[in-house]
């Protein structure tokens, strides 16, 4: 008896420590994930291509600031809804990270931080933050936010709407107005911050804004720019309409598109990867924000770069975030597996650093 009562015991104690083992690796991956700094995910910094500028350097310690002392170690308590957010957006800056370590990948997730970034990031001195532009992910939102810390209007209600694009009266400097030295520092002490979307369904709203519904005040997307990508995609030369979203698609997933990026000029950027745009690899950004959860993407960045008090983001219009999966098959349920693949392959990057899945039409 007494020999079964001194088993029971043991296991007892040994359940015990194996809870309390369990426990701590739990409590671990928790504290790793949520008090890790926000700015020390990246892969190695590759050097800038300036014309001074050799690298970003490694100076951390002025960021922290931006981070208020809710997302902090500062003992206080955490609402749960808080963590949720912030440990999302480190899962995100996570796998950008590994991401940007693939070799394999590497052509697709690298690239140098010339003008042309430098020219989409936008800054708020007055508040050391940095914006980089992403078309058709909501971007003209943002622009109002800035534009607002910036001082050029008190609220987003009063800004004209002709105002948020020119770059001229909108009070909005772009990074590469500044000096070498000047980015050098910007680049690595403020916060920065982009919005990603799913990158097929950016191209559908790139396609129909700017081919179908076609703004008056752009008239060279259709006048200009699809009637070179027709001439030069299209496979039916007595076909007569405008340009089609098949072949918008063979254009872009051509391996040697350049030729023709060069001559439509900025005019690209409306199509082109976040790594062209961004250089998510080559910039340690503190937060990235996806459209299809901006509702609360939003409050967060505001709140991460401590501004949450001086302005909202505009309400967002219900549904306009979700990510529509059957129109998305819709504009591809006519397009050559060829074709989808090809233009697979050029936004591959864009899929894997920001965690977008493969569609499923490419997989059957």
């Amino acid at each position: 008896w007494l020999m079964s009562d001194n088993m029971h015991h043991q296991w007892l104690l040994l359940a015990a420590c194996f809870w309390v083992i369990f426990m701590f690796m739990v409590a671990s991956k928790f504290i790793t994930l949520t008090f890790k700094d926000p700015d020390g995910y990246g892969a190695k910094q590759e050097p800038l291509i300036l014309t001074a500028v050799t690298k970003v350097e490694e100076v951390r310690g002025p960021e922290e600031k931006h981070w208020p002392e809710d997302f902090q170690s500062t003992g206080k308590a955490f609402s749960g809804n808080l963590i949720r957010q912030h440990l999302v957006h480190m899962e995100r800056l996570e796998l950008l990270r590994n991401v940007c370590r693939d070799t394999a990948l590497r052509n697709l997730s690298h690239t140098a931080v010339s003008k042309f970034v430098l020219d989409r990031i936008f800054v708020c001195d007055k508040h050391k933050i940095l914006f980089c532009q992403t078309p058709k992910v909501g971007n003209t939102q943002w622009k109002k936010v800035l534009i607002v810390l910036n001082g050029a209007y008190s609220s987003i209600e009063e800004i004209p709407e002709h105002i948020v694009h020119d770059h001229e009266k909108n009070g909005l400097p772009r990074l590469s107005s500044f000096t070498d030295a000047e980015i050098k520092e910007r680049l690595n002490l403020y916060f920065k911050f982009f919005i990603v979307r799913d990158p097929f369904e950016r191209l559908i709203s790139a396609f129909k804004d700017k081919f179908v519904h076609n703004p008056r005040f752009e008239p060279w997307y259709r006048h200009e720019i699809a009637p070179g990508i027709i001439r030069k995609y299209r496979k039916n030369r007595t076909e007569t309409r405008g340009l089609q979203f098949e072949d918008f698609v063979r254009y872009l997933g051509d391996p040697n598109h350049r030729w023709l990026d060069v001559q439509f000029g900025d005019h690209i950027i409306h199509w082109v990867t976040y790594v062209e745009l961004c250089a998510p690899c080559e910039i340690t950004y503190s937060v990235i924000g996806h459209h299809e959860t901006l509702e609360e993407d939003a409050p967060y960045i505001l709140k991460a770069a401590g501004i949450d008090h001086l302005v909202s983001y505009p309400t967002i219009p219900p549904g306009i975030t979700v990510y529509n999966k059957t129109k998305v098959e819709r504009y591809f349920s006519g397009i050559s597996k060829r074709d989808i693949r090809r233009l697979y392959a050029r936004f591959e990057g864009d899929f894997k650093l920001f965690g977008y899945r493969e569609p499923d039409f490419l997989l059957n």
